[in-house]
């Protein structure tokens, strides 16, 4: 088991058995959305709050299952920063569908951890009870889907259902932006420039030629024309700077 992971675990049952022995923690640290903004505290302790020994448990076998090998792909801090930022999200998408319902449970973090997984190992066979294979994208498409039943649905069951479909957004809008930002992205940003900047005269010239013009504006149009005229009269090299970046920025579309 992960670092991470092992202290989110230990935390939340350490936090648990501090709830049966002092149940004043609930009323101290529940999140009720619509009293976000005088009780700010409550958009991250409540994910250590659980209702009874079924939802700790659940709670922290998945994170048990998906978390590890996750935390080991992105990192310590990486991987807390999802965890937290699902939970938070999972609280202000509550604020506008279920403001007045408490809200207590790891679960909207838990479903970032989850989400995270399926991100990377879309593929990745998941057996549900132990039995059924499911692919790890489908697990997300099908929980997706009956969070969104149960959220709409007249009685939601003391599920926070708006919980669960908010971890799954703040899991994503972390992956993406932390991918953008990424020095993989980066790379892959060099090497195109550097890949543009050896090619070929004539694989340049190939790369322009196949320009879309239905998909410029008139303006355009003419210029592209003007220029690919201007090169078959006096080959690439009479092109100057601008007009060579004007064909690359179109090219790159």
């Amino acid at each position: 088991m992960t670092p991470w992971v092992l202290r989110l675990i230990v935390a939340n049952v350490a936090v648990f058995f501090l709830q049966q022995t002092a149940p004043l923690i609930n009323q101290m640290f529940v999140l009720v959305p619509a009293l976000g903004l005088v009780r700010p505290w409550s958009f991250v302790t409540y994910m250590f709050l659980h209702g009874g020994l079924g939802h700790i448990f659940f709670n922290m076998l998945s994170l048990f299952f998906f978390g590890p090998r996750l935390e080991s792909r992105l990192g310590g801090r990486a991987f807390l920063g999802l965890y937290f930022a699902s939970g938070i999200m999972g609280a202000v998408l509550s604020i506008p569908f279920t403001p007045y319902a408490p809200i207590i449970g790891a679960s909207g973090a838990v479903y970032g951890v989850m989400l995270g997984y399926a991100m990377f190992w879309p593929r990745d066979q998941i057996l549900i009870w132990g039995i059924v294979p499911v692919e790890a994208r489908f697990l997300i498409v099908a929980m997706t889907a009956l969070s969104l039943f149960g959220g709409f649905s007249p009685s939601s069951g003391g599920i926070a259902h708006f919980a669960h479909l908010g971890g799954f957004v703040g899991g994503y809008l972390f992956i993406k932006l932390m991918r953008r930002g990424s020095g993989a992205a980066k790379f892959r940003k060099q090497a195109t420039t550097i890949t543009r900047k050896i090619e070929t005269p004539a694989g340049s010239l190939d790369r322009w030629r196949r320009i879309k013009r239905d998909g410029l504006h008139e303006v355009n149009r003419d210029e592209l024309d003007r220029i690919l005229d201007k090169i078959s009269a006096g080959g690439i090299g009479s092109l100057t700077a601008g007009e060579r970046e004007f064909l690359d920025r179109f090219s790159a579309r």
